[in-house]
């Protein structure tokens, strides 16, 4: 396969990354989508030199099974203010909001991303919209892989932007390997179900959501299928530096979809693996109604399922947590380290539901205020091992009740003078 390697004429002016942070960048020239596509119609790849001046894109560049995008480290390619829509996807995009994937979907094949600065720079794109007409709902990435097999993304920052950095569904056999988030502001790399055989490593940075998330059910205005995600490896991620805000998270969302039709989808999610992970200050594996449509509009309709979940070599310089709030046959978690003073009843593996209250804006009425989580609903969980949780300098493991904690809710009775609403669920530990 020859690669072009792509000279544009004319680029929209770069300024520094200080002072694109403070004002939105002029544009000079046509967008660069045209000859981009004529290269990879031409040669299969293209390849994007640093210039002096971005790449500007005015709507997706589309990767055709064989294709390959790349670029220097340090090239700068930006969506054009006002163009809602991901800056690279895939050629057939398929979604499947209200129904199960079927067996055979023609997914496009053997794609490649690598290297780049793919931004917005904070305009608009709160979607990430796989096409400016008709877009298929629930697609949200600045790079967008939905219907895909053998794909990789490798050493590509995402900056500035509002869509998911990488957003990956109905998906096998892929490679995320090598994404920094500069200021992001949504999840990192986010996966919807199906998916299956992937590998995700190298995620650093700051983004004000989770850094990676997994998430086979799905709030359904974010997510293009449903399914279960299985045979995942997530490692060598890294939350921000202390003193960076950042919402350093991981999330597995399990659960049951519930079609228009009322058939129903369960979507478990299985055989995953997170090690040396360096802080995370939340790990979200529990339950959560979809709280922008309403939370009685969507709902997982019952406890989702985890199973065999291994945590291997985690870093702690600050207080965080292991949050699990669902049915759970196999958790593991094979050494930690607590490079912090504990907190009074401290627990880095919790067992239960939780329950916290969105007040909305100061001064909503009280009548308004909302449960964030499913406070009523009970999860189970078995076989778990816990092994080489040790504080600093310590040679001894911390006992497994100092380790795990068990979450039992009950009603708040000053509810509203005091809060959270508090519910009737608990975790049950078979142990």
């Amino acid at each position: 396969m020859r690669c072009i390697i792509l000279l544009l004429a004319s680029f929209a002016a770069l300024p520094s990354q200080a002072a694109a942070s403070r004002a939105a960048l002029p544009f000079e020239g046509d967008p660069a989508n045209a000859a981009i596509q004529a290269a990879l119609d031409t040669n299969n790849a293209v390849h994007l030199p640093k210039r002096d001046r971005s790449y500007v894109l005015d709507g997706p560049i589309i990767l055709k099974s064989g294709q390959k995008i790349t670029a220097d480290p340090d090239t700068v390619i930006q969506l054009k203010p006002g163009t809602n829509t991901c800056m690279v996807r895939n050629e057939h995009i398929v979604g499947f909001a209200d129904k199960p994937v079927p067996a055979d979907t023609q997914p496009d094949t053997d794609i490649t991303i690598e290297g780049g600065i793919w931004t917005t720079f904070g305009e608009g794109n709160t979607r990430g919209l796989s096409s400016k007409q008709q877009p298929v709902p629930g697609t949200h990435g600045v790079i967008l892989l939905q219907n895909v097999r053998r794909v990789s993304v490798k050493n590509i920052t995402i900056r500035q932007s509002k869509a998911f950095g990488v957003h990956l569904a109905n998906v096998s056999n892929f490679t995320v390997n090598g994404v920094t988030l500069d200021e992001h502001g949504r999840d990192g790399v986010h996966v919807n179900g199906p998916a299956s055989e992937g590998l995700i490593r190298n995620v650093n940075g700051v983004s004000h959501d989770d850094t990676v998330a997994l998430n086979a059910w799905e709030w359904k205005n974010y997510a293009p299928s449903f399914g279960a995600i299985h045979h995942i490896i997530i490692e060598d991620v890294h939350g921000s530096p202390d003193g960076i805000p950042s919402a350093n998270s991981i999330r597995l969302l399990p659960g049951v979809k519930r079609f228009s039709d009322g058939t129903t989808l369960d979507c478990p999610i299985h055989d995953i693996t997170m090690r040396h992970i360096t802080d995370i200050r939340d790990f979200k594996l529990y339950d959560q109604p979809n709280l922008e449509v309403g939370r009685d509009k969507d709902f997982s309709a019952g406890i989702g399922t985890l199973r065999n979940i291994t945590f291997d070599k985690l870093t702690f310089h600050r207080p965080s947590s292991i949050q699990i709030h669902a049915n759970t046959d196999g958790l593991t978690l094979r050494g930690a380290k607590l490079l912090f003073t504990l907190p009074a009843d401290y627990h880095l593996v919790e067992l239960g539901p939780k329950s916290t209250t969105d007040k909305g804006a100061p001064g909503t009425d009280q009548s308004r205020w909302t449960e964030i989580f499913s406070p009523d609903l009970d999860c189970t969980v078995r076989n778990v091992s816990v092994t080489g949780v040790r504080l600093r300098d310590s040679e001894t493991d911390l006992p497994i009740e100092q380790v795990v904690k068990v979450i039992e809710q009950k009603p708040n009775p000053d509810y509203p003078k005091t809060t959270p609403k508090g519910g009737m669920g608990k975790g049950i530990w078979i142990r």
